[in-house]
């Protein structure tokens, strides 16, 4: 009997080989744990076993793990602990054979056990005759040994169980490295028992107690995932200053910051008084993280204080340190050498990269490609956040292909060794712990796979065939990405919304995507830490599907054959016309009654007249008819006009191709006359010509 083939793992494992086999999933399914064996796998087993539970609903998790591997279903077979704390290059390794006995689970540490574990939960399907595990092969190990998720906790608090849950997350699709922003302009997140007032007076009273931490270390722990705490150093220092202004550049007084961008405090390196308190503060924090690394971030300092300081511009020129580059080097190698003290590793963003900087710092970049690379041929490890901001609400095929070492790489095998992987960046300007789930999920998925799978996994119409599945994964791990969405979608309807009404609000926020990059501020200036993030732009995705699907049909009804398809063009029809009336409804109805969709009235708007460009557009090219040039012009102009995002700070991703459609129209008399290939890359040229930067 020929089984379903599993292709919906994500990240896609090493190497893969399936067979035509089929193991029963049953109550009597039995697991046996064989040479090692210790309370950190037991865990592992028991949340695997809770999570087929709840998808079976069969009560799976009631036998008992034996040590009989004879009579198991799953045996899992661990040569030893590994690290007892996760540790940089620990074996991730893991084996994974399915038969139509048994299936068997092999890895050297607990750590690749688990990892084998979240492979396996993934493999559970179901056909009429019931649950099933296919008959499988893999044997896998990571691409990169550093996969990380960066979370800001910071600029908008995100209390403990936003972390715990998203530790979950991160555990399904092999993340392995916590990467905690505490410390910014907005907020000190952290507690110190050496300095208390560093917490009390900058945090607005919402920081992390240091029970708390070694709650999530802890969690982290028992997943394999390594927690790495940054504290943000010298610049984006406001919430130093607050109780510390006689360590500022310039004098005070200083008050949390309530807006987001580059502010101008930073600490002083020239102040002798400055270095003691790092040494108890870092102290503090070097106990309470295992990990051998620190974050001291480095990042952004615009240079106005110390430009505006005679006594700081005098001691650049005594100490022969040049600039304030120079400066910023004299204080990254002395807080480099109180981590050493304290048995830590320094981590920077790309700003610490100085002359003289001790080798054994590790830089991330979100300046790119370029810039690992030149810190790799220096000398220094490296990590890539550049293209894996998933706060800049880019798409998920942006991710997946962006990658750490790329089949161009120049760099020699040496140099490529010291890339130890990429973090998936989550800043907060624009989210709370309401939505953060559905901003980091589930493209970070995609970041995943990337920094775990072969390098030649890299077909993005597979991935997003594979993301509702992980995504449904990601649901069952407790992850509020779909939950908390339609709470906040019911809650702008109101309570007098119609189910129709409801209705058309979802369809709209599926259709619509955040604005990209930093244009929001733009768009909605007076924002600031206590607004309320609560409108359409909060509950849209960034990776509109159904914007997606409606481009691959357009792709197809105009390119993939020599007329124009009805059954395609009624299939485009019917979408236009459900966003058309959408577009009515949320603008004429809904809106006078839900006060938090007034400034979502112009998008809903532009969605109904958009929708009927479309739809003239696939009627002309199903009328083989050449359009007026008036005709043409009055629809450029609508989808320019849909084109300008307004105070709801959404765009139109289906704008794209509807001025296919539209170009095709215009132009079908050329049709005939072109081979396809051709005729497709004339439409696209005039429809979507290239954007000329910005010099």
């Amino acid at each position: 009997m020929t089984t379903p083939m599993p292709t919906d793992l994500m990240p896609v494992p090493a190497e893969v080989r399936f067979a035509d086999a089929r193991l029963p999933v049953a109550k009597t399914f039995a697991v046996a744990v064989t040479r090692h064996d210790d309370a950190r796998l037991r865990a592992a087993i028991a949340r695997w076993q809770q999570q087929w539970s709840a998808r079976t609903g069969s009560g799976f998790c009631a036998p008992a793990v034996t040590t009989a591997a004879a009579p198991a279903a799953l045996v899992i077979e661990c040569q030893g602990p590994g690290s007892a704390v996760p540790s940089l290059g620990e074996d991730e390794s893991y084996s994974l054979d399915v038969a139509a006995s048994q299936a068997t689970l092999r890895a050297a540490t607990v750590v690749g056990a688990m990892r084998g574990l979240e492979t396996l939960a993934q493999l559970l399907a179901r056909d009429a005759e019931g649950w099933f595990l296919p008959g499988i092969s893999i044997r896998d190990h990571p691409r990169f040994p550093w996969r990380g998720l960066l979370i800001d906790v910071a600029r908008h608090w995100q209390p403990v169980e936003v972390i715990q849950r998203n530790l979950d997350g991160m555990a399904l699709v092999k993340l392995n490295v916590l990467h905690l922003h505490l410390t910014d302009d907005q907020g000190f997140r952290i507690e110190s028992r050496t300095h208390p007032e560093l917490q009390t007076q900058g945090s607005d009273g919402q920081y992390f107690t240091q029970d708390q931490i070694r709650e999530l270390i802890a969690c982290a722990q028992a997943r394999g995932i390594r927690v790495v705490p940054e504290i943000d150093l010298p610049g984006h220092a406001t919430s130093w200053v607050v109780s510390h202004p006689e360590l500022a550049s310039l004098a005070g007084p200083y008050a949390i910051e309530r807006h987001w961008g580059i502010f101008n405090a930073v600490l002083d390196p020239t102040n002798e008084a400055l270095y003691p308190l790092l040494d108890d503060f870092l102290g503090e924090m070097a106990a309470l993280f295992p990990d051998p690394f620190l974050h001291v971030g480095g990042d952004e300092n615009n240079g106005v204080q110390w430009n505006a300081n005679p006594r700081i511009q005098a001691f650049i020129i005594e100490h022969g340190l040049k600039d304030n580059a120079g400066l910023q080097t004299y204080f990254n190698r002395r807080v480099s050498a109180i981590l050493a003290r304290h048995g830590k590793q320094m981590i920077g963003w790309d700003e610490i990269l100085q002359p003289d900087l001790p080798k054994e710092a590790v830089i991330q970049t979100y300046r790119g490609p370029a810039a690992l690379a030149t810190a790799a041929r220096q000398g220094y490890r490296g990590l890539l956040s550049h293209g894996y901001y998933i706060d800049l609400m880019r798409p998920a095929a942006e991710h997946y292909l962006n990658d750490p070492l790329p089949a161009t790489t120049s760099l020699a095998p040496e140099e490529q060794r010291r890339i130890l992987g990429g973090e998936a960046t989550m800043w907060s300007e624009w989210v709370t712990p309401e939505n953060i789930d559905a901003r980091i999920w589930p493209r970070t998925a995609a970041i995943a796979e990337r920094l775990w799978s072969p390098r030649e996994v890299r077909d993005v119409a597979d991935l997003y065939r594979r993301l509702p599945a992980i995504n449904a994964r990601l649901e069952e791990a407790s992850l509020l990405q779909n939950k908390n969405r339609e709470r906040m979608l019911r809650r702008l309807a109101g309570d007098r919304a119609s189910p129709a009404a409801l209705q058309a609000l979802r369809t709209l926020a599926g259709v619509v995507e955040p604005v990209k990059d930093y244009r929001r501020g733009g768009f909605q200036p007076g924002v600031m830490q206590s607004t309320p993030l609560v409108g359409l732009v909060d509950c849209a995705g960034p990776d509109s599907a159904p914007a997606r699907d409606f481009a691959r049909m357009v792709d197809q009804f105009l390119f993939q054959s020599r007329e124009p398809e009805r059954a395609l063009a009624g299939l485009l029809q019917r979408q236009l016309e459900t966003w058309s009336e959408t577009g009515r409804v949320v603008a004429d109805n809904l809106a006078a009654v839900a006060p938090g969709l007034k400034d979502s009235v112009l998008v809903a708007r532009a969605l109904t007249e958009v929708s009927g460009v479309g739809r003239d557009a696939v009627q002309v090219l199903l009328a083989g008819s050449t359009p007026d040039e008036a005709w043409v012009k009055v629809c450029s102009a609508i989808l320019l006009r849909a084109d300008h995002p307004g105070p709801a700070a959404v765009e139109l991703p289906i704008l794209a191709p509807l001025k296919l459609l539209v170009a095709a129209a215009a132009e079908q008399h050329r049709r005939r006359a072109c081979s396809p290939e051709a005729w497709e890359q004339y439409v696209r040229a005039i429809a979507l010509p290239p954007q000329s930067s910005a010099p």
